[in-house]
Formats: C-alpha cells, sequence, structure tokens
C-alpha cells in the first residue's frame, strides 16, 4: 500500500506508512459529501431525480441509475455511501440548494473546519484525482462521520432494494466492502473507492471478533 494507518479506540497508533502526504482518494469523497448534505438539514424525503447532468464526464463509468430514475435524498445518499452511486453522488450535489460549485467549496469548508489540512476536494463523487488527502486527514473524517447516524447505518448495510422507475421493478445494491459479509468484524462505518491514480481503497471503524 502506498499509504496506511491504523488507530486503536483511543486514537493511538498501530501501524502508520506514508500518513501525511496528500494522496487521490477516490468515492471515500463521498463521506465528505454526506456531511456537507446532513449539515444543510435539508428534507431527506424529497425526491431528487437523475439528468444527464450527473453523467461521469471524467472516468466515463456507468450507472444503473438511468436518466429519470427518482429516489429521495436519503435513499441517494444511502446509494451513494453503502454501493458507491457516482450519479447518487452528483444528484446530491446538484439539487443542493446553492448548486453543485457551492457545493464543492462548502465540501473545502468542511474539510477546513475538521482541521484536515492535506486535503482537497473537486468534485462530489471523487472521480476526479483531484480529490486528495493524506490517511491522517482521512482518520479526522471517518471520526466526524461517525457522529452522524444515517452515514453510520447506510455504510454498513449490506444491500439495499430500491425503485426508482415506476413501471419496473426493484434494483438491488450491494455494499461494496467485501468485509461487510464478513462476521468475524463488527463493522461500524466503512467506506471504498477506486480509480486508477488512486488504486484501491478502503476506510473502516470496526472491532475485530476473534481477538
Amino acid at each position: 500500500s502506498s499509504s496506511v494507518l491504523v488507530l486503536d479506540e483511543n486514537g493511538q497508533v498501530v501501524y502508520s506508512w506514508h500518513v501525511r502526504e496528500p494522496r487521490p482518494i477516490a468515492s471515500i469523497t463521498k463521506l465528505m459529501t454526506a456531511m456537507v448534505i446532513m449539515d444543510c438539514d435539508l428534507v431527506l424525503q424529497e425526491k431528487i431525480t437523475i439528468t444527464k447532468d450527473d453523467r461521469d464526464l471524467i472516468q466515463l463509468t456507468c450507472s444503473r441509475l438511468k436518466y429519470g430514475a427518482a429516489l429521495t435524498r436519503k435513499q441517494m445518499l444511502q446509494l451513494a455511501l453503502m454501493a458507491s452511486e457516482n450519479r447518487a453522488a452528483n444528484a446530491l450535489a446538484r439539487t443542493w440548494p446553492q448548486g453543485k460549485s457551492a457545493f464543492v467549496a462548502a465540501m473545502n469548508n468542511k474539510a477546513d473546519e475538521l482541521g484536515m489540512q492535506a486535503s482537497h476536494f473537486s468534485d462530489p463523487a471523487g472521480l476526479d484525482p483531484g480529490n486528495v488527502a493524506s490517511a491522517r486527514d482521512i482518520a479526522r473524517m471517518v471520526r466526524a462521520a461517525m457522529s452522524y447516524p444515517l452515514i453510520r447505518d447506510a455504510t454498513t448495510t449490506r444491500t439495499i432494494s430500491v425503485r426508482p422507475y415506476s413501471k419496473r421493478g426493484e434494483l438491488t445494491f450491494n455494499n461494496t466492502n467485501r468485509l461487510m459479509r464478513n462476521k468475524a468484524w463488527d463493522i461500524q462505518l466503512s467506506t471504498t473507492g477506486y480509480l486508477y491514480e488512486s488504486g484501491r481503497c478502503l476506510v473502516m471503524l470496526t472491532v475485530s471478533l476473534d481477538l
């Protein structure tokens, strides 16, 4: 790994490797996206519809949420966090009261508030390799995210079924962290990410039940 940080329950370092250097964090970004949404106290049951503006024009990834798919803001948050749904994350930022550009600025302001001095955010989904943070900063972000019950619940949900289309059946999404299916771990918060520039990324707050 290019960067690793393992902390115990008291925040003491168990193991560290290149923890101060900012690196691309891919979809780990979505933790910050979720916190900015939650801080704004928006109506979580409001319906949001996917549009062409929510396409990934950076990495050109595909999505199961086609144009016209409509879900509540809460469901979009859940899919962004547990299934790393990029269009859901983009739609959340697009429908923020001040718009997407102001949303990204709010992400960076939140990072400053948390003392994430080696971090910068460029988009809400983590598709831009300009989304960077150090391992120490990610630890700060995880500690902050733990104070949001919806984020804890969403990131540790194994599967979720939604109906984004009125005349079609359910779509089932799975958690991107395969360790969620391992009963040896009590995972309390988790998210993953991948870009060519970042490699495979994982953050977790967990307890090993086999110790």
